[in-house]
């Protein structure tokens, strides 16, 4: 080959080298342009609304949204198999289902703010800080809702007893049955709790016997609790109060969870064994007893829902239907009648019990009285949730420890997570103020101390307290 040839053919490879590289550039950069595309496009449904170009994709959200709907669709149902008998209204009404990590929200209805936004027939948005998460009756841009933390039971029949429960509570007010929430402090100490437990073990045995039997235990229960209002005689209309409030509640949520009727009685029973295992009963015991009473009432034949009030009384509305008359002597008889129970054991439990109560008991006094402390006021914003299985009674006056609490005001947020926070009440029982060991460090931001942190409100400081190292939040500079 001449040298001309030679040089030819090396132009000739050399421009169609080069449109290779061309040709491969261009696919190579259009197929990672793709890819990036496709990446930036994925990406772009994770990001928070407001952040990126498009709006997130209305599948992604904290809650299962599909699985939200069927459980709202169960509630509906609930409620229509009752048909309004129950109560004289229809129990099914606005609800909130809220994620309590993220506060996302899944309504099954909009709200009048138009804060949510609609999707997949349901509602979504996010719960604002200032309101707790709980399973309550909430008022939010102006509807009254039922609020239920979300997961919800996996098993249908736990699950249908928590909706109807909560929906009852918002209605309650309607029925004339406030929401009250007294404390029962005599049911943290030894007798208090004895006589109690006994009481229970009786309204056990009446639940799963009829006739004479029946009403032989049915009379054990009564002298129980009415000697246990014999030693606490405050104990009758706080106890009677919160049996209308979470023990309706409870009561309603076991009637129409979609059992069979056959059952409730066997249920009740249960959950009465179930409760006495419990820490504690000072804020809790009405979840056991309440359903215990109301299908012993059912069983009565008595007409007794629909003539409730605010001062009815569950047992002795019981007691009436089924011509119960207490003997004479109830310290005497209810000594007698324990034996039956297993009595003795109950009160060895809880003498034993009492020991590490006193123990506690000092601790809470170190803790929210004798040392240094932070007083924060609860003024008409005031709200809270804490869980009702973990609430002490410091004594003597001295107020309910929650010992975990979320706490929601003009202040700010408080947050305990442990160690408690103590509810002072006024001389008429009105939420007075919330108490915590003093922060360590008063001018650290965000403020925080053993157990709790403290998000702070604008236009609020910190001000000394009338003892050295107190503090007090103070509107205001």
């Amino acid at each position: 080959m001449n040298l001309v040839a030679a040089a030819g053919l090396r132009s000739t490879v050399s421009t169609w080298l080069t449109g290779v590289k061309l040709l491969s550039e261009s696919i190579i950069m259009r197929f990672f342009g793709r890819l990036c595309l496709a990446v930036l496009t994925l990406g772009s449904i994770y990001l928070p609304y407001g952040r990126g170009q498009h709006e997130p994709q209305k599948d992604v959200h904290a809650i299962d949204l599909p699985l939200a709907h069927r459980y709202f669709e169960q509630a509906r149902a609930l409620a229509e198999v009752d048909g309004g008998r129950l109560w004289g209204k229809n129990l099914y009404g606005p609800m909130l289902f809220v994620d309590p990590a993220t506060r996302a929200i899944v309504a099954n209805q909009g709200d009048r703010g138009k804060t949510l936004r609609p999707q997949r027939d349901l509602w979504v948005g996010t719960l604002p800080p200032k309101y707790g998460i709980a399973k309550t009756a909430l008022v939010w841009n102006g509807i009254k809702w039922t609020m239920v933390i979300w997961p919800l039971p996996d098993d249908r029949y736990a699950r249908g007893r928590l909706l109807m429960h909560e929906l009852f509570h918002r209605i309650q007010e309607d029925l004339g049955l406030p929401m009250a929430d007294p404390d029962n402090p005599h049911l943290a100490t030894r007798d208090g709790r004895i006589w109690l437990r006994l009481e229970w073990r009786a309204l056990r045995e009446a639940l799963i016997r009829g006739g004479e039997q029946r009403q032989r235990v049915m009379v054990d229960a009564l002298v129980f609790r009415a000697y246990r209002y014999r030693l606490f005689p405050k104990a009758a209309d706080t106890e009677r109060c919160m049996e209308l409030n979470e023990g309706l509640a409870e009561y309603t949520g076991l009637r129409l969870s979609g059992l069979p009727t056959d059952v409730l009685a066997d249920r009740a029973a249960v959950q009465l064994t179930q409760q006495e295992q419990q820490p504690s009963f000072v804020r809790s015991f009405a979840y056991a007893s309440g359903p215990a009473y109301g299908i012993l009432l059912d069983g009565s034949g008595l007409n007794w829902r629909h003539e409730l009030s605010s001062k009815s009384d569950l047992v002795k509305l019981l007691a009436s239907a089924l011509k119960i008359e207490l003997p004479n002597g109830e310290a005497r008889e209810a000594r007698r009648r324990a034996e039956r129970y297993d009595g003795d054991r109950v009160i060895a439990a809880e003498t034993q019990r009492e020991q590490s109560r006193q123990h506690m008991q000092a601790n809470f006094r170190s803790r929210f009285i004798d040392g240094p402390v932070l007083e924060l006021p609860a003024t008409n914003d005031v709200r809270y949730t804490f869980n009702p299985q973990a609430v002490e009674v410091l004594e003597r006056g001295g107020g309910t420890v929650y010992l975990t609490a979320r706490v929601t005001d003009a202040w700010g947020v408080l947050t305990v997570t442990s160690g408690g926070v103590l509810l002072v009440r006024d001389a008429n029982g009105r939420v007075k103020g919330w108490r915590v060991p003093a922060p360590p460090d008063p001018h650290k931001q965000p403020l925080h101390g053993d157990g709790w942190s403290l998000e702070s409100a604008k236009g609020w400081t910190l001000q000394p307290g009338p003892r050295r190292g107190d503090w007090r939040r103070h509107k205001g500079f």
